[in-house]
């Protein structure tokens, strides 16, 4: 494991469209020690001849194929064992970093000997438009406050193995990032947020009711299925999450990798 190397997880499933653009946020990251693995899960498009256009330019950009589709949690688990990193973060194919998106983070982290942290995002179109909406971040997360809704953004964690290595490994579930976080929560952790605007996700056309309604029960499976909540505390927390919903006006992407269905 090296120090201060930042791993960046990168899946990608017939992500030709954007996976370009992803990449080169990360070429023009201003914090140059990272390593940029991107887990290939079985596309039948273009994306691995674009891919290999950069990994065989850039050699801090790793690329790995699998044979077939595994599932989001399966890749990000692959790049994670591949990781050679002090640091974890994870970058969607259609996502994209700020310029200081690490610099600024992993200096966060490091001044504040925190373990775990969390930044601020933007939202932007299919056409990489912005959408004038900005997710901004609480002081903090625990465990007991995250349940009341996922505030944490996958696009804008950053991890420090050093301290919380054993903890980071996705389940094969919905809303698998957010298990991860109450897994590691759990453990007396902290997530400290740090509202700077560091990275864009890319917010889908399809129908929001349909997904809202689908991240709901999802939800509600997680506190009750996963988290096994009693059933007072799970409806307690499941109406906050309900209210903590209208009140961002947003919704969570569905992480299948071929995001606009």
């Amino acid at each position: 494991m090296e120090n201060n190397l930042v791993s960046i997880i990168t899946p990608v499933y017939n992500g030709e469209k954007y996976i370009e653009e992803c990449i080169k946020s990360v070429l023009n990251q201003s914090y140059k020690n990272i390593e940029m693995i991107i887990i290939d899960d079985g596309s039948t498009d273009n994306s691995e001849n674009i891919i290999n256009k950069y990994s065989k330019s850039f050699p801090f950009i790793k690329y790995i194929k699998c044979n077939k589709n595994n599932g989001v949690w399966v890749a990000r688990n692959i790049g994670i064992e591949n990781a050679k990193g002090r640091f974890i973060s994870f970058l969607d194919a259609d996502d994209l970093y700020k310029k200081n998106k690490i610099k600024n983070q992993i200096n966060f982290m490091l001044n504040n000997n925190y373990s775990f942290t969390y930044t601020a995002y933007d939202l932007i179109d299919e056409n990489s438009t912005s959408l004038n909406k900005v997710i901004n971040t609480k002081k903090y997360e625990d465990y007991e406050r995250l349940l009341k809704g996922n505030d944490i953004g996958c696009l804008t964690v950053m991890i420090d193995r050093l301290k919380i290595d054993t903890l980071i490994r996705f389940e094969s579930c919905h809303h698998e990032d957010f298990v991860l976080w109450l897994k590691i929560l759990k453990n007396n952790v902290v997530a400290y947020g740090l509202d700077e605007v560091l990275s864009s996700y890319r917010k889908s056309s399809s129908s929001l009711s349909h997904n809202k309604i689908k991240s709901a029960i999802w939800t509600w499976n997680i506190y009750i299925n996963i988290e096994k909540l009693p059933l007072n505390k799970a409806l307690y927390c499941f109406s906050k999450y309900i209210v903590n919903g209208f009140r961002k006006n947003s919704y969570k992407k569905e992480t299948t990798y071929s995001y606009f269905f």
